[in-house]
């Protein structure tokens, strides 16, 4: 299991919107903000021994704001649900 502290070093905030969360319930995703340095492998890596579940694919961009934003596609909704309620989403 990753360690608390590996986590947030890549894992900045769930991103809650009216959208994501749709997201979470119609297509088992998750919107996060994430720090620049992070990586596909990384966030695949650290989130899947965090919370214990598989993920299927991570989908990495930059906003316009400067962020870096990920969201990660889980296997079944109950991995997304699980994720999305120990962040707060749900």
């Amino acid at each position: 299991m990753a360690r608390v502290e590996e986590f947030y070093k890549y894992v900045k905030y769930p991103l809650i919107t009216e959208k994501s969360v749709l997201m979470v319930e119609r297509e088992n995703k998750i919107t996060l903000i994430v720090d620049k340095k992070a990586t596909k492998p990384i966030l695949k890596k650290v989130i899947s021994e965090y919370f214990g579940v598989r993920v299927k694919k991570v989908n990495i961009m930059n906003t316009h704001k400067g962020e870096k934003k990920a969201i990660i596609t889980f296997y079944t909704l109950d991995d997304a649900m699980k994720v999305a309620t120990s962040l707060g989403i749900l």
